[in-house]
């Protein structure tokens, strides 16, 4: 492939992955203050678990169907659209139980995107070490111009206007991806066991007490995520109409520059990982959710700006060192053969059953100390000292029992 030829392929998946975090971060930071103003509070939890149990669900699509006989630009196309065109059409349900019903919708044709445009770069690009961080990092971008957008430019996170973007952005994805380079089904003619489909095979590796240790650390440290994306918005607009703190008026600005905190933090990744070691990294992943929680409960009775935008410039280590760290660590432990089954096995613990089990947890405090979509900065306090304690817990007994491995542990 020439150079122009290589330069304008990683254009073009660059755009693919910039439209694809516009979609998510459209509505992620801003769709629990738009259910407040629909009298739909009470089900912020369940709007947020829907992604979960579809990161639950579609791995089994992907696996049995899609991964088989369908070129992977088209099965992307087709996704986008339907889960576009549902998201537009959510505001006109408001306040109905067809408003979940067609998140449901969108969040089933989403979540598999995820894998489906990792695969799509790494199968075009000739260099994937070198060129694939350079191509997601637009990912990145894409969610911080959709939350500078909504939040600074248009100040409408409690409307429905950035339903209306997102879906935009997924059926404008839907129809550029015809336009990707052809990607033929990865698994096309490959014999593949029902127990590979479900990922049994993965299961070999909770034969090794520090990734038991590892995996169960990780599926509980991203309950903290299904408390943070649903309730950090609603707390920070609950702050600014009790305390007036005029910047927070429109949360979804603010939260970007938890985004833009990950490509710093992603960017000192290699550096740290050979000086600090798995264990470390790890472990300050953890510890910068406890520090977040704890500032987060401390601007609750404070009212400082400069005490929550650093519990949300922190992002990029509660997310990079953790996830990103633990997808080297298992890319390092794990034979070929195995090492996708394990990281999707991670992917559902997290993504999955952590994130819907924390949604699920904070949505019940919220549900019983909130009236008509607003708590009290008191029960807010309690709210997020409750989860900071329960994450120095999960700290502590990850820094006793996790011990870390020197040679690939993990074989067929």
């Amino acid at each position: 492939m020439s150079e122009s030829s290589a330069t304008s392929l990683k254009i073009r998946l660059s755009i693919m992955m910039f439209l694809q975090f516009v979609i998510w971060g459209s509505w992620a930071p801003t769709l629990g203050n738009y259910m407040g103003t629909i009298n739909m509070s009470d089900s912020i939890n369940w709007a947020y678990s829907l992604g979960p149990i579809a990161a639950i669900i579609t791995p089994f699509f992907m696996g049995m169907v899609a991964d088989r006989f369908f070129d992977s630009e088209k099965v992307l196309a087709v996704l986008c659209l339907i889960g576009g065109v549902a998201m537009c059409m959510m505001p006109y349900f408001a306040d109905s139980p067809m408003f979940l019903t067609l998140l449901g919708i969108h969040s089933l044709c989403y979540l598999p995107t995820l894998g489906i445009t990792a695969s799509l770069s790494f199968h075009h690009l000739e260099n994937q070490e070198r060129d694939f961080p350079v191509v997601r990092v637009f990912g990145t971008i894409g969610w911080v111009v959709a939350g500078v957008l909504i939040g600074k430019i248009l100040k409408a996170d409690a409307s429905a206007l950035p339903l209306y973007i997102g879906g935009g952005a997924s059926i404008l994805l839907g129809l550029y991806s015809f336009t990707l380079p052809k990607t033929p089904p990865p698994l096309a003619g490959k014999k593949t066991s029902l127990g590979q489909i479900l990922g049994l095979d993965a299961l070999k590796a909770l034969r090794h007490r520090s990734f038991i240790v590892f995996l169960i650390s990780a599926m509980l440290i991203f309950i903290a995520f299904g408390t943070y994306f649903p309730y950090a918005p609603v707390y920070f607009s609950n702050l600014n109409s009790t305390l007036s703190l005029e910047h927070l008026a429109n949360p979804s600005f603010e939260m970007s520059f938890g985004q833009f905190s990950e490509i710093f933090f992603m960017l000192l990744i290699p550096f740290l990982f050979h000086r600090l070691g798995v264990k470390w990294m790890l472990l300050l992943g953890m510890l910068a959710w406890l520090a977040r929680f704890t500032l987060f409960a401390s601007a609750a009775m404070t009212g400082s700006f400069w005490l929550i935008m650093l519990g949300i410039g922190i992002h990029g280590i509660c997310y990079d060192f953790f996830f990103v760290t633990g997808q080297i660590y298992i890319d390092k432990q794990t034979s070929p053969n195995l090492r996708g089954q394990v990281q999707g096995l991670l992917v559902l613990l997290t993504q999955g059953v952590g994130f819907l089990i924390g949604t699920q947890l904070s949505g019940a405090f919220f549900n019983s100390h909130s009236a008509e979509g607003v708590m009290a900065l008191a029960d807010w306090k309690t709210f997020w000292t409750i989860f900071a304690v329960a994450t120095a817990i999960f700290s502590l007994v990850f820094f006793v029992l996790f011990k870390e491995e020197t040679v690939k542990v993990i074989e067929e």
